[in-house]
């Protein structure tokens, strides 16, 4: 049986828990600057937190080369290419296959830059030839009426994205570079040549935009494929013209769920934690990656897709399942019962009766659930003194009901052991929904051991 906790209401942290702002705060702190783009800009996404906010806490907490970093939510791997520019031992854990595989790339500084080129550039040869001999023009613009002549994904594969994501003519090209790419498997630059075409696909290629959700933009008829992805490759070897003693730091991105971290670290090895969970905002992060998740055969159905997200924790009603039980790590906290009954019966009086609708009090108490068993996981790995920082933001997702999102996981943390040091404002953001001012916030927390 799942342990429970027991929280009576909202905590008292004291005055030393008001809301403290991180160096650097701004309203546009997450951005990413000019001189952080090497290895960070290979991919990432568009809500990433910022490469100088983790420098504030590896400075923060002392961390050393003789250190191991662990991000449990790594995705595209801010954490662990920090790390790795600074000399320091990382690890991350990350449940979506392609954010993890984008990790584990972007902290793989073993390939020599010119034969990433020299292969990108026969490929690319290749590409056009064949693109030549079909009538088609990389460089220009073809509206081909005849679409049956076109590449194009196995049906089911196709269900998966999202519709007009990626036009008919860029996806012919895309898919030819696909398969040239695939036959350089065995090369050490493959995963490389890969990387690079999810990042051109999501940035110029597709018709999708991020704003800061998902979307489709204006549809092309026709977009350059080979020669953006060919630039992407020519900034990967242009970065990793830079490196030195780096390369030999090791960086771990394990694909896994964060709440069985044991699973993937032996106990009491870890220094440090730097993450940013998902938060409570109904967002699947898995339709992020869902363009370049199935063009590179990540995802090919939807029992694999299903498979991923039953390893996520549950921050959205498309992730929630019948036999989910975090809820119980959490059923006695008065506070977050109180919130989802606030949202159940917030639905009741708006007359908001679709299945998702239903799913928010239950998916709200899911989420809290997941991260205290996560923290109980945590623990277990953790060395005495290990000191972390969890990025998370207030949420009003569920029918603009609030979420203090890092005031609830500091009540948490705090009823399981942990000691809370503070909460440090990261940015704010105003929600024109509710009209109020949503807080992106850094709980900080030091793990002193078993009591």
């Amino acid at each position: 049986m799942k342990p429970a906790l027991h929280a009576q209401g909202s905590l008292d942290f004291g005055p030393e828990f008001k809301l403290k702002p991180v160096r650097g705060h701004s309203p546009t702190n997450n951005k990413l600057g000019t001189e952080d783009r090497a290895f960070h800009d290979w991919y990432r996404f568009v809500l990433s937190f910022p490469p100088h906010l983790v420098r504030t806490y590896l400075d923060e907490f002392n961390v050393t080369p003789q250190s191991l970093v662990l991000d449990p939510f790594c995705g595209t791997g801010t954490t662990l290419v920090e790390c790795k520019l600074h000399g320091i031992p990382s690890a991350g854990i990350e449940a979506n296959p392609f954010p993890r595989f984008a990790s584990s790339v972007k902290t793989d500084w073993r390939v020599n830059p010119a034969e990433l080129l020299e292969t990108a550039q026969e490929i690319s040869n290749k590409a056009r030839t064949i693109l030549a001999a079909e009538g088609i023009d990389d460089d220009a613009q073809h509206e081909i009426n005849d679409l049956d002549s076109l590449r194009r994904l196995p049906d089911e594969a196709e269900k998966l994205l999202l519709k007009n994501s990626i036009s008919p003519v860029p996806l012919h090209k895309t898919l030819l570079l696909v398969n040239l790419i695939e036959e350089a498997s065995d090369t050490e630059v493959y995963n490389h040549l890969r990387l690079a075409l999810a990042n051109a696909l999501v940035t110029r290629i597709s018709n999708l935009k991020f704003g800061p959700e998902v979307g489709v933009g204006k549809l092309k008829i026709d977009a350059p494929v080979i020669s953006t992805w060919l630039s992407e490759v020519e900034r990967y070897a242009s970065d990793l013209e830079t490196v030195d003693g780096q390369i030999s730091i090791k960086s771990n991105a394990f694909l896994g769920d964060s709440r069985q971290v044991l699973e993937f670290l032996p106990g009491a090895s870890i220094d440090a934690v730097i993450t940013s969970p998902p938060y409570p905002n109904e967002k699947d992060y898995t339709r992020t990656t869902r363009l370049e998740s199935v063009l590179l055969g990540f995802i090919s159905s939807k029992q694999e897709l299903r498979n991923y997200k039953q390893t996520l924790l549950r921050s959205n009603t498309r992730g929630v399942y019948k036999k989910d039980n975090d809820d119980e790590w959490i059923h006695n906290n008065k506070r977050i019962a109180s919130i989802a009954d606030r949202i159940e019966a917030k639905r009741i009086e708006l007359g908001k009766t679709s299945g998702f609708e239903r799913l928010y009090p239950r998916v709200t108490r899911l989420y809290f659930g997941g991260m205290a068993r996560h923290f109980e996981a945590l623990k277990r790995v953790l060395k005495p003194g290990a000191r972390l920082a969890y990025v998370v933001g207030d949420q009003a997702s569920y029918l603009r009901v609030m979420i203090r999102t890092g005031e609830l996981l500091a009540e948490i943390t705090k009823e399981m052991g942990y000691e809370v040091e503070r909460i440090d404002l990261f940015r704010e953001r105003f929600a024109t929904a509710t009209g109020q001012m949503l807080r992106e916030e850094v709980l900080v927390l030091r793990w002193q051991g078993p009591k």
